[in-house]
């Protein structure tokens, strides 16, 4: 199971696919890091925001949730270095991804901050520096960035750090009601040249290049959530399940992409098991499964790959085959 903890929702970034930017959590009002000592041992957890590494706290959060979990995962803009490089040195077995949204005159327009490519790069050219080796960058793929998802590939490939990638949403979580595609063609276009990218991977470590099949598995449901189809391109959503997440006052939700916001409960007042085992909770599974948004989000796509893992090797075989021999891909 994976927690995401959404430490705060004060960010020095002004992205303009999220408005948490315009509603900050008061730094008095976050949730202590000793309340995380609640959460259950051997869980993947994820540390995000806003930005979380603003918060002056943020080295205690890592001690007390670092020991517990089956693995750590910090997602920053990267515009704070010196605190990420010395969190990596800590604490080495952490991944760490540095959110862009393409390359520098792109990624600092779309996310609203000077400057924000260069310390990006700083950030991941100084994490290359440390023990910390699950490095890399991520990107929320849209219309507007697809022209620079294979140059910005191609240099993860040169630096030898990952490309995590997800793809734009509506929610409570990002306070956007308006995200949408206003090119749909170039969307499609670039996204299909992505997933063919990945698929003829440049990495070079077998462990790389499996990971690139991966991840244009889950482009497939990017690619197909830019179609305009509204189901069954995407596995049956594990929230509350597979995934939870607590937001900056230690409430508990199944889910960052519904449109209200699920409160199960606080783990300032109840274990998380408590919590998905209670009333409040069994009630809010059923508008889980009720559900018709189609989210496209990896953590979804990771766990029903890890279940069916015959269903990537398939469409990752047959696809590979389809492009040795010229033919267009079957996504």
């Amino acid at each position: 199971m994976q927690a995401s903890l959404i430490t705060t929702f004060r960010c020095n970034a002004r992205c303009h696919m999220c408005d948490i930017w315009q509603h900050p959590t008061k730094k008095d009002e976050e949730i202590d890091p000793s309340y995380y000592e609640r959460l259950p041992e051997g869980l993947r957890i994820n540390i995000t925001g806003g930005e979380p590494t603003i918060r002056d706290d943020i080295d205690e959060i890592f001690k007390v949730v670092y020991p517990r979990a089956a693995l750590l995962e910090l997602s920053t803009n990267g515009y704070f270095t010196d605190k990420i490089v010395s969190l990596a040195e800590r604490y080495p077995k952490t991944l760490i991804r540095i959110s862009v949204e393409g390359l520098p005159a792109l990624n600092d327009r779309l996310r609203g901050i000077k400057n924000g490519f260069d310390h990006a790069l700083r950030t991941i050219l100084e994490l290359k520096k440390t023990k910390c080796k699950n490095i890399g960058f991520s990107i929320v793929i849209c219309d507007e960035n697809v022209d620079d998802l294979i140059s910005l590939y191609e240099l993860c490939c040169y630096l030898d750090v990952e490309l995590g990638n997800s793809v734009m949403h509506n929610s409570w979580y990002f306070h956007k009601y308006d995200n949408a595609l206003r090119d749909r063609e170039k969307a499609l276009r670039g996204e299909g040249a992505f997933i063919k990218a990945l698929l003829q991977s440049r990495r070079r470590g077998l462990t790389g290049k499996l990971k690139d099949y991966g991840r244009a598995y889950f482009n497939k449901s990017i690619y197909k959530r830019f179609e305009g189809n509204g189901c069954n391109y995407r596995p049956p959503c594990g929230a509350g399940e597979d995934f939870f997440f607590v937001d900056p006052w230690g409430n508990l939700t199944p889910c960052n992409g519904s449109d209200e916001k699920w409160i199960c409960g606080n783990i300032k007042d109840d274990s998380v098991e408590t919590i998905l085992a209670s009333e409040k909770a069994r009630s809010i599974m059923q508008k889980v499964r009720a559900c018709t948004k189609d989210c496209c989000f990896i953590v979804t796509e990771r766990h029903d790959m890890v279940r069916k893992p015959w269903k990537p090797m398939w469409w990752v075989l047959n696809n590979k085959i389809r492009l040795s021999l010229h033919f267009p891909l079957s996504i």
